[in-house]
């Protein structure tokens, strides 16, 4: 039977943990690297609500993009996500910034590939910011529309300094501070889940367009392929991804 070591090696192969940034708290975060697995949620992010969810289906594991324990914990809650695993005795692997970064496949991999930006290359400005192609000019409208469709947004922000876009920044999650490295790099538009005011500022100065889908839709573009990926090396195990959460957010 796997095991969760078997799950954290996996990640190795092509997002590292020794990649993700200095600040970051990822690899396995609760639980022991020895037990057994045979069934493992997949999430944006660990809440006592998907632990629940785990414990109901079962699952020995749960994996997530952001960490479940980010900064030291000064007290545990008894309703807290941390407490709830340890109760049910589930483990949790957290893959963050190490899979925002990666190449070969990860968080801006999965968001260029869903809105259809190819020849994806790492910026070498920017070690968030990918940047590639689309397969013809298209105007920023149409393609924002695209965005919010591929992406299943309610709602999202864009700007229309910029009438046509051919060349795209993506930079998932709060990756707007990344609007220099894009305009450097020849971007038309940058797509990005969080952008500051002073960095709208900075984008409309410099002349970038920008598409804002919100940090949820920006990453959990990258949950699905991730279990497709881990189901055809794990034939094994059952993977599934959480029903329960989402940002909760809502457009008027």
């Amino acid at each position: 039977m796997a095991k969760v070591k078997d799950i954290t090696d996996f990640f190795e192969g092509f997002a590292p943990v020794c990649t993700a940034m200095e600040f970051d708290n990822v690899g396995l975060l609760a639980g022991d690297k020895n037990s057994d697995i045979s069934k493992v949620l997949l999430t944006l992010d660990i809440t006592a609500e998907v632990v629940e969810e785990a414990a109901e289906n079962n699952c020995e594991l749960i994996i997530s993009h952001h960490p479940v324990i980010f900064r030291p914990l000064k007290r545990l809650e008894t309703k807290s996500a941390a407490y709830q695993l340890a109760k049910h005795g589930i483990a949790a692997v957290c893959m963050h910034t190490n899979l925002d970064v990666s190449p070969e496949f990860g968080v801006n991999t999965c968001l260029a590939e869903a809105i259809g930006v190819r020849n994806l290359r790492k910026s070498d400005l920017d070690n968030y910011l990918f940047v590639g192609e689309l397969e013809s000019e298209n105007d920023i409208l149409s393609f924002a529309k695209h965005v919010k469709e591929a992406l299943g947004c309610e709602g999202l922000r864009y700007t229309d300094l910029n009438p046509r876009v051919k060349t795209v920044a993506v930079a998932s999650g709060a990756g707007g501070s990344g609007i220099i490295a894009a305009a450097e790099e020849g971007a038309d538009v940058l797509v990005t889940g969080e952008i500051k005011h002073h960095d709208i500022n900075e984008a409309n100065a410099l002349g970038v367009n920008i598409i804002d889908t919100g940090h949820f839709k920006s990453e959990d573009v990258v949950i699905l392929p991730l279990k497709k990926r881990l189901e055809e090396a794990f034939s094994d195990i059952i993977f599934t991804k959480s029903q329960v959460y989402g940002d909760k957010i809502k457009y008027l």
